[in-house]
């Protein structure tokens, strides 16, 4: 047991839980920190620097996932520890007892995971636990993807840009970045695949991998419009839910633009998805430089996203 400090005391003591309490409340909840741990356990360290012990995993998880919540790098992160009591306790340390991991410690806690492939693990993992509790359901996929903006600037040390990024054009605007692929489960909204391009690489390109054995129907806009893939899906029995395109010089009739919308009415809830990322955890950026260290955060920010979309029914 740990000595309770007057701070801890004065802080139990206010009257109102902030929005960041509340939160961090429900995910204490709903994350399975078992199963997590236990993926990550075989590959932690047992001893740290000059013999040292490590710190405890559980901390370091913890302080993973508030960098992923609230897009805190590396140093913002050890701040954020020292700054913010809520934080603190979330990660199971307290100022006046513990040491606060440094931002070298952090660091190093993340490139074990990219190293590893683990946070690819740990999406999976949360998602075979919503599957026992049957939160995330078979039968059909919604694809989608978005664009994560890269930093463009020459202004660094290689006087280039990253050479794993690209750019594309969407509408009439450019855009330089990667691009996040998600196959999400038609009746949950949950993501079950993932995948991490550049931004020039097509939607279609992704089809294939985004796709489950068993699924019986496949939604999506017109940037999967492919006529040999919507044969062979149609001759195994799988509904081809894309949005029609309208041919060069030719607009769609009437009824193809009523088929369009009720496709959109289900292909839509793929977006939820991304906005929680994007918006309610604020990652509309790449905060490293390669395609590989960013897989490995999007991994993770998945995983999050569907465990927020469906603490209620955790919760419950």
């Amino acid at each position: 047991m740990k000595q309770t400090t007057f701070a801890s005391l004065s802080y139990d003591a206010k009257k109102k839980k902030t929005r960041r309490e509340v939160f961090l409340a429900e995910m204490e909840q709903v994350v399975p920190w078992l199963e997590l741990l236990a993926v990550i356990e075989p590959f932690y360290p047992t001893a740290g620097r000059r013999g040292r012990p490590p710190m405890p995993l559980p901390t370091m998880l913890r302080i993973y996932f508030l960098q992923q919540w609230y897009g805190l790098s590396d140093p913002a992160a050890e701040e954020a520890l020292y700054e913010i009591e809520s934080m603190r306790r979330f990660a199971g340390v307290e100022l006046s007892e513990d040491a606060i991991p440094d931002e070298t410690t952090i660091l190093h806690f993340r490139r074990l995971l990219e190293q590893h492939d683990l946070t690819a693990q740990l999406m999976n993992t949360i998602n075979d636990v919503l599957e026992e509790k049957g939160l995330l359901l078979k039968g059909g996929t919604m694809v989608d993807a978005t664009i994560i903006h890269a930093a463009p600037s020459t202004k660094n040390k290689g006087k280039a840009r990253d050479p794993e990024m690209h750019q594309t054009k969407k509408g009439n605007q450019w855009f330089f970045g990667m691009k996040v692929h998600v196959g999400a489960d038609v009746n949950s909204g949950l993501a079950h695949t993932v995948s991490v391009t550049p931004a020039n690489a097509s939607d279609l390109s992704q089809l294939p991998d985004l796709l489950r054995e068993d699924d019986r129907a496949v939604f999506g806009d017109r940037g999967y419009v492919d006529n040999r893939l919507k044969r062979a899906a149609r001759a195994a029995g799988v509904f081809w839910g894309i949005n029609l395109k309208a041919p060069p010089q030719r607009a769609l009739g009437a009824g193809q633009k009523a088929r369009n919308r009720r496709l959109s009415s289900v292909r839509s809830r793929v977006e939820h998805l991304f906005r929680i990322i994007k918006r309610q955890f604020g990652y509309v950026k790449v905060r490293y430089r390669g395609l590989a260290k960013n897989a490995a955060q999007v991994f993770a920010l998945v995983g999050l996203a569907n465990l927020y979309l469906k603490r209620r029914a955790l919760l419950a």
